[in-house]
């Protein structure tokens, strides 16, 4: 599969990493768990890089940063079943210590995402630039 523009971006490595490392995590739970808090916290994590690879193809700036306000609404959200896990003792005070990282960067790499896609008052918007900055030479 060749790779496109929004496979670069640093904030959209990041976010595979973090749905990855939450995917691994609730493999491991009961079922119950698996079922309820799980499916959320997937499907939150899971659609922070698959809005920031929807909002990259959309071809304007305001859909562009329309979808990254989407993914930082996931991103939150992610936070909140995170929350509901640790608290469930569904998650070890080791295994958040090991996403938080993760959590913490992702929310300013995306402000700083949307802060760098193209002009904010254009009225002839233009379509994104696939790397807007924030490319990354190692593709993990």
């Amino acid at each position: 599969m060749s790779s496109c523009g929004f496979e670069r971006l640093a904030v959209y490595q990041l976010s595979e990493q973090l749905a990855d490392d939450v995917w691994n995590l609730v493999l491991a739970w009961p079922r119950l768990a698996q079922d309820t808090v799980g499916k959320q916290l997937i499907h939150a994590c899971d659609s922070i890089g698959a809005n920031i690879a929807e909002g990259s193809g959309k071809g304007t700036y305001a859909d562009n940063r329309r979808y990254v306000r989407v993914a930082r609404g996931s991103l939150y959200e992610s936070r909140h079943w995170l929350r509901r896990a640790f608290r469930r003792k569904l998650l070890a005070a080791e295994e958040v210590d090991r996403l938080r990282p993760l959590i913490d960067e992702l929310g300013p790499r995306l402000n700083a995402y949307l802060r760098s896609i193209g002009p904010t008052n254009s009225k002839n918007p233009e379509p994104p630039p696939s790397d807007n900055g924030q490319q990354v030479t190692n593709d993990q």
